[in-house]
């Protein structure tokens, strides 16, 4: 009986200690930690992005992006996404830096919907698959994972130096190496339609 009380203590501890690592990006309630930006600088940011009920709403108009206000480096990221009416186009901008622009120097794991998972290379950034210099997009490598239009979708992202691997509802999608920036904020596209996020947070990876 002792042994058994010590492996569900030390299980305990575990789950704790493993737990105590994730950073919630997204508290469910309001959009603190986060910058928001449109292109348009006359727009109001409020009629753009609002909170409700645990879920980050997005009217994809006019283009600009939420973006955390500190950097991260060697991550998992994970967001949950839907297209509440029709299918449209976002993005998830990685290692996102200097001034804020439509669009900022980045790496974007795109969302657009038949085509998530693909990457973008925003302003000079590089990475090996890049094979298609005349294009900056370059395609998902396996068959893609989305669920149909208002279905909840998974999206975790490592991010480890240089190296980027795409996961869309536990699937594996993209990956990419030897990428020109490893570091930087982290940014939510608005890009022409609605779409809701959720659940937003990043684990530490070593």
């Amino acid at each position: 009986m002792k042994k058994l009380l010590l492996l569900v203590a030390l299980a305990c501890l575990v789950f704790c200690g493993c737990a105590s690592t994730k950073e919630k990006l997204f508290d469910g309630k309001s959009l603190s930690g986060w910058a928001l930006y449109l292109g348009d600088k006359n727009a109001d940011v409020t009629k753009t992005w609002s909170v409700q009920g645990g879920i980050v709403r997005c009217t994809g108009k006019p283009a600009g992006y939420m973006r955390t206000q500190t950097e991260h480096s060697n991550y998992r990221l994970h967001v949950e996404w839907r297209w509440p009416d029709r299918g449209g186009n976002s993005g998830v901008l990685l290692h996102m830096s200097g001034p804020d622009k439509v669009w900022p120097k980045s790496i974007e794991c795109q969302l657009m919907s038949g085509n998530a998972g693909d990457f973008w290379l925003i302003d000079g950034t590089e990475i090996a698959e890049h094979i298609n210099k005349s294009a900056r997009r370059v395609p998902k490598k396996y068959e893609g994972a989305e669920k149909p239009l208002g279905k909840w979708n998974e999206y975790d992202i490592y991010c480890r130096g240089n190296t980027i691997s795409v996961y869309i509802n536990g699937k594996l999608v993209n990956q990419a190496t030897e990428a020109t920036v490893s570091s930087g904020k982290i940014c939510l596209q608005s890009e022409g339609a609605p779409i809701e996020f959720r659940n937003i947070f990043i684990d530490p990876l070593d």
